[in-house]
């Protein structure tokens, strides 16, 4: 069957499933009436696809990022040179099947950061497979749904200068380069920009975790220490600041609020329960308590929190907001990192420590009972601040500057908005 007849009659089943005159127009169905059609490559394979994005097994602080850095650099700095990349028109939302004079832009910028093969032409304005393969290994370097549409947070990312680019790499080298020793042969690494974590193996990713990391008012610190200990079925003590920030004020809105998240007030001396009733609300007084949440599903720690010595009294932990890892900004925290199937890392954790394998960790979490896990091999954990890295040559990885430390405001995603 030729390429044409097939795509033919997919269009035709897509169009069969979806008749309806409130639908827009399948999208393969526009490609094949569009009146444009003939004058398209007939290239329908050619979407360079972002699996090798996602899936390398080379973590960000192996010895070769450094290496594949520098000479991101190289190109950059030639590329800033020469004038950069176009700026994209954000004045659409641009998808497969669109025609429109902005693509011939879109094409330009995307071959320009080798992300479009020079041979899929600058000078079409039509959207065709070789752009859409082309948008979504772009969104898959900047960490953005490799979904194909041309959006706000696209554009956002695509218009950065070039040289603004060249000068965040610079200033992540020397991040880099901090971090090229030994970090040991097993390790947790934290990329607060990407928020994302890397359990390492022999100088290879044998797990990664989407992660939550703090707001902009309350970030996540840079560390470096070890994990000596797993919390199962965790009580949550309140910060301070959580109990002046957001505590109180949710007390003065509504007095069963405590109650009702099983969180009880104890004095720090005496360890005797304090009744919520007794305490002004409208005054710091709640200040000078303990608030404890007791283990249970709608505990803020979920079923575990990772332990480690810092000055910030920070750790990782499970949540019972599971919603929160689907979101793009994943930056909601209060300095903690919060870890997406925490159960594969704490297992992962745990593999050197005698009696605490994945089913006797299940077992003790479903029981409810709070039990600590010292591990039998502390492992080493760094949270760190990256926001533009590449282990592979050509493959240039860029984050937002959540806390607008690269000196770019631009590169800061609170300016998107």
């Amino acid at each position: 069957m030729k390429r044409r007849q097939f795509l033919s009659g997919l269009a035709a089943a897509g169009g069969a499933s979806l008749a309806t005159p409130a639908l827009a127009e399948n999208p393969i169905a526009a490609i094949i009436n569009s009146s444009r059609r003939d004058s398209w490559e007939d290239q329908f394979d050619a979407r360079k696809g972002d699996a090798k994005l996602s899936s390398t097994k080379i973590p960000i602080f192996s010895p070769q990022t450094p290496v594949f850095v520098q000479r991101a650099i190289d190109q950059y700095r030639q590329l800033a040179s020469a004038g950069g990349w176009p700026v994209v028109p954000a004045n659409q939302k641009l998808r497969l099947g669109a025609q429109s004079k902005n693509v011939s832009l879109l094409r330009k910028r995307l071959i320009a950061s080798n992300d479009l093969d020079p041979s899929a032409g600058q000078n079409s304005d039509v959207f065709d497979t070789w752009v859409d393969g082309g948008i979504r290994r772009f969104q898959a370097r900047h960490g953005l749904p490799a979904d194909g549409v041309v959006g706000k947070y696209t554009y956002a990312a695509m218009n950065i200068p070039a040289h603004i680019r060249l000068g965040q790499l610079e200033t992540n080298l020397v991040r880099l380069r901090s971090m090229s020793g030994f970090l040991g042969d097993r390790y947790v690494m934290v990329n607060i920009p990407a928020a994302q974590i890397e359990a390492v193996n022999g100088g290879k990713v044998e797990s990664r975790h989407t992660a939550i990391v703090g707001k902009t008012d309350r970030q996540s610190p840079i560390i470096a220490s070890k994990i000596h200990e797993l919390n199962l079925n965790p009580y949550w003590t309140s910060p301070v600041s959580i109990i002046k920030k957001d505590l109180i004020p949710l007390m003065q809105k509504d007095a069963t609020y405590l109650e009702r998240n099983k969180i009880r007030i104890f004095d720090w001396n005496t360890q005797q329960e304090i009744d919520p009733s007794s305490i002004n609300w409208n005054s710091d007084e709640a200040a000078q308590y303990m608030f404890r949440q007791d283990p249970g599903k709608i505990n803020a720690m979920g079923s575990v929190k990772i332990n480690f010595p810092n000055p910030h009294a920070v750790y990782m932990h499970d949540t019972p907001q599971q919603s929160l890892f689907s979101r793009l900004l994943r930056f909601e925290s209060s300095g903690c990192v919060r870890v997406q199937n925490v159960r594969d890392l704490i297992t992962w954790l745990a593999n050197e420590t005698p009696g605490w394998d994945r089913r006797q960790i299940e077992r003790t979490i479903e029981s409810g009972e709070r039990i600590d896990v010292p591990l039998a091999k502390p492992v080493p954990i760094y949270w760190n601040y990256i926001t533009a890295w590449s282990t592979q040559n050509s493959v240039v990885q860029f984050r937002d500057d959540i806390y607008s430390r690269d000196g770019a405001e631009i590169l800061a995603s609170s300016n998107w908005n």
